[in-house]
């Protein structure tokens, strides 16, 4: 049977399009909706379940960026990200230094960005395959050209986990400090972010004496940063 190289072709250019359109499409959606939910979100409650656990629910309730106290995003900055505004998505020597490191077998590190931790969480699923990491690339970079700073910073700090099944900021606000996220003091908001590499491993309720020497490395870079004036311009326009 002869293939018709050209019809493969036409079939594959088609799809190929198709995928990106979508893609496209998708990450307009959520230029202005709220995440309903996540892949993450739908793994850790399987995860809860097949533990057994009578409490298998995700805390998980989406606020705009100007509900949230200007420490949060500050935090998130000082201890993720600090050229998070001006960087196109990518910090290229965050992520050389992560990949020296790894390569010597020592503690594994990442060096994502705050827009490629929005992409994997939002879009795609947890895991380290080269494949996975070459689509939140491409999504990081659609994200950085379809939405402002604002709205990445402000998915970011709703659909991060900050505890056990403990999504966004105003679950981690209420659970741990019985207050909204627009209320956190400068302390509250560096201790939330200092747990974020592992927020199953590090508790924010009972933290270490190294996470507490995080959070005061946290606190003195946010003031090194300038304070809330260096995250004024994600505010004027939240999203």
């Amino acid at each position: 049977m002869k293939v018709d190289f050209r019809l493969v072709r036409s079939l594959f250019l088609s799809l190929v399009l198709s995928l990106f359109l979508l893609s496209v499409a998708w990450v307009l959606v959520y230029r202005w909706l709220p995440p309903p939910a996540t892949l993450h979100m739908f793994s850790r409650r399987a995860k809860a379940g097949k533990a057994g656990l009578a409490d298998k629910n995700i805390n998980y309730r989406y606020v705009s960026l100007n509900e949230v106290s200007e420490y949060v995003p500050l935090a998130l900055i000082a201890a993720e990200d600090q050229l998070f505004l001006t960087h196109n998505g990518f910090d290229l020597k965050a992520m050389e230094e992560a990949f020296k490191t790894n390569r010597k077998g020592k503690k594994k590190v990442g060096g994502s960005t705050i827009s490629q931790q929005v992409a994997k969480n939002v879009f795609l699923w947890h895991g380290r395959s080269y494949l996975r990491k070459a689509v939140e690339a491409y999504f990081t970079v659609l994200i950085e050209f379809l939405w402002s700073k604002a709205r990445i910073m402000e998915v970011y700090l709703n659909v991060a986990e900050m505890g056990d099944r403990i999504f966004g900021i105003d679950a981690a606000a209420h659970r741990y400090f019985q207050k909204s996220p627009q209320d956190l003091t400068q302390q509250q908001a560096a201790l939330i972010a200092a747990v974020l590499p592992n927020p199953i491993l590090y508790s924010v309720k009972k933290p270490s004496g190294a996470i507490l020497s995080k959070r005061r490395r946290i606190q003195l870079n946010m003031r090194r940063l300038g304070g809330k004036a260096f995250v004024k311009p994600l505010f004027p326009g939240a999203i």
